[in-house]
């Protein structure tokens, strides 16, 4: 098991990471979500060896690693821009990693030959890489962590290079991977979809803290912040002030809020009003459309004072409506 306790890293006398902790159990993948400059790359080089961080400890089933080379913790890392050999072929380019460990040369086309069908590219054996499509490189670096069997893979934004549709289908390809072999997995992105295919646990980082973990359902039921709710495109975020009893004042009109923080009233609040349209007795949203977006099977419908809201059927530009809705208390 992986874990990380109390890890601080400053740049230039500036806070990268702040007193970060969690663990990864085994066969979990977990998924370090944040926009660039988060820390969540210099997070997974540190797991790496790759640096060193100021304060803390990294373990490794108890055993701290801070001290460990990157070539002895046996952690697989793949990044975006794959780091293939252009001149050699698919099936060296993964044995490469068996023969600095000096591994027997039948043991080599064995591990190969495995990995290789694990990822589903055994009729590309004696490809160049260089003859490869994009998503085909991808797997071939995936191939050559996963060949020494590592304890621990990473990934760093390893999609990124990747246009949409080739995206999705190695995103698809890597959760059945990961899901059969197993393998603890660190899996760094900005990309919400790919976090959500991929983890079973996600940790959301802003500003060198971890500000909201859980499962991929946890964190868009349960966002932890106001800023957790907007990075995470959860719906309207607005701010109000506390009234009388469970009310909320707000430029958009009173809501009635029940939540588990200890208000009182004038107290700043921040609110989440969910953009899909609810039958049950609830707050209302009312405005013009402004603008009407067809997205997949729905609507995005922009009101005049700015909030949106996602139906089924869409109105008219200018016509006005009035809207049931789903309002949370942020904190």
């Amino acid at each position: 098991m992986l874990e990380l306790s109390h890890i601080t890293k400053s740049y230039e006398g500036q806070p990268l990471l702040k007193n970060i902790s969690f663990k990864v159990g085994p066969g979990e993948t977990v998924c370090l979500l944040g926009a660039s400059g988060s820390g969540k790359s210099t997070l997974l080089r540190m797991i790496a060896g790759l640096e060193l961080p100021d304060a803390g400890q990294i373990l490794w089933d108890s055993t701290d690693l801070v001290s460990t080379p990157p070539h002895l913790r046996d952690f697989g890392l793949v990044f975006q821009d794959y780091a293939l050999f252009p001149h050699l072929d698919v099936f060296n380019n993964v044995a490469f990693g068996l023969k600095m460990r000096n591994w027997e040369k039948q043991k080599i086309q064995e591990r190969v030959a495995e990995t290789l069908e694990i990822v589903n590219l055994s009729v590309f054996a004696n490809r160049k890489v260089a003859d490869l499509s994009g998503g085909e490189q991808q797997r071939v670096a995936l191939a050559r962590a996963l060949a020494p069997h590592p304890q621990l893979l990473m990934f760093d934004e390893p999609l990124g290079a990747l246009d949409r549709a080739l995206r999705e289908e190695v995103l698809n390809e890597l959760r059945m991977i990961l899901h059969r072999t197993q393998i603890l997995a660190i899996y760094v992105t900005h990309d919400q979809e790919e976090a959500f295919t991929l983890a079973d646990r996600i940790l959301l980082l802003h500003d060198g803290e971890i500000v909201c973990e859980g499962t991929p359902a946890d964190v868009v039921n349960h966002p932890c912040s106001a800023w957790a709710a907007k990075f995470l495109g959860l719906g309207n975020v607005i701010n109000g002030l506390k009234v009388e009893g469970l009310k909320v004042e707000t430029d958009y009109g009173i809501f009635n809020m029940a939540c588990d923080h200890k208000h009182q009233k004038g107290d700043k609040v921040n609110l989440l009003v969910r953009p899909y349209e609810v039958q049950k007795e609830a707050d209302e949203i009312r405005g013009k459309v402004v603008d009407v977006i067809f997205q997949q099977n729905q609507f995005k419908v922009t009101l005049e004072n700015g909030l949106y809201i996602h139906l089924k059927d869409a109105p008219k530009i200018g016509q006005k409506i009035a809207v049931k809705v789903a309002v949370e208390c942020l904190g």
